[in-house]
């Protein structure tokens, strides 16, 4: 069945509403909570980084929200897509449409989260005498629909493969947090002896947060290193479509 590109827009915009509702029903302080969980961490890893272990990073406040928001955006996605079909059962079981929308709305609401943190980033750059660039009119975009390809992709696939193994949500929380330990978030790649700096090239997630890091405290643009990052963001949704293409019509009888 084919549907429309109006069709589908609507629908995502309704299925995003709806996820925005839910998670901030009867909240004071709504959006807010967003860039709460970041800030805390941010802090607590500021006090032991710099104060205590004493990280020569210039600017380690801002060093470490360049890579805390941009993550939180991915791990959140991660997170919240293994329970986004399951979550949505009802209107599954009831209603004809694409499901693949379901996960994608997921992506998108962290997404808008994400969005809603840089205005906070502005103000620690302010604070720290640095200036936001009039290359962030593009590489926003540029590279936040490369994070939006890897994330959705991945996203599409944990969700369909989380409705027939639900022990995959315990291994992707540690996963997850392998991962972030793996990224360097905590630390610059300047840190990591010349050894293991492959890892750094061949994780995707790495490239992304120095992608988003470079514009957000410099103004650069690395295209090199975004066009990495789309290989990786193409690989990964070839892989959740096939995923999902697969397994899709089994979801009646599982949910």
């Amino acid at each position: 069945m084919k549907y429309n590109v109006g069709y589908l827009f609507d629908l995502i915009t309704v299925i995003t509403e709806k996820e925005l509702k839910v998670r901030y029903k009867s909240s004071f302080l709504g959006y807010l909570w967003s860039i709460a969980n970041p800030l805390l961490f941010a802090m607590i890893y500021y006090f032991i980084f710099k104060l205590v272990m004493r990280v020569q990073i210039p600017n380690y406040t801002v060093f470490l929200i360049t890579g805390l928001f941009p993550w939180q955006w991915f791990a959140s996605s991660a997170n919240n897509s293994l329970f986004s079909f399951i979550a949505n059962a009802q209107i599954i079981k009831k209603t004809v449409f694409p499901r693949s929308v379901i996960p994608f709305s997921n992506v998108l609401m962290e997404f808008l989260h994400f969005l809603c943190t840089i205005p906070v980033i502005v103000v620690f750059l302010y604070i720290y005498d640095m200036r936001p660039a009039i290359s962030w009119l593009w590489g926003i975009p540029l590279i936040g629909f490369g994070q939006m390809m890897l994330t959705y992709g991945l996203a599409l696939m944990l969700s369909t493969l989380n409705l027939f193994f639900r022990d995959l949500e315990r291994f992707i929380s540690l996963g997850i947090m392998l991962m972030f330990y793996c990224t360097p978030i905590l630390y610059s790649v300047d840190l990591i002896p010349e050894a293991y700096r492959w890892i750094i090239g061949s994780n995707p997630l790495s490239l992304m947060i120095t992608s988003w890091r470079e514009l957000f405290m410099h103004g650069t643009i690395n295209y090199i290193t975004v066009g990495h990052i789309y290989l990786s963001a193409l690989v990964m949704m070839i892989a959740g479509i096939w995923v999902f293409n697969k397994l899709k019509f089994r979801f009646a009888e599982i949910l």
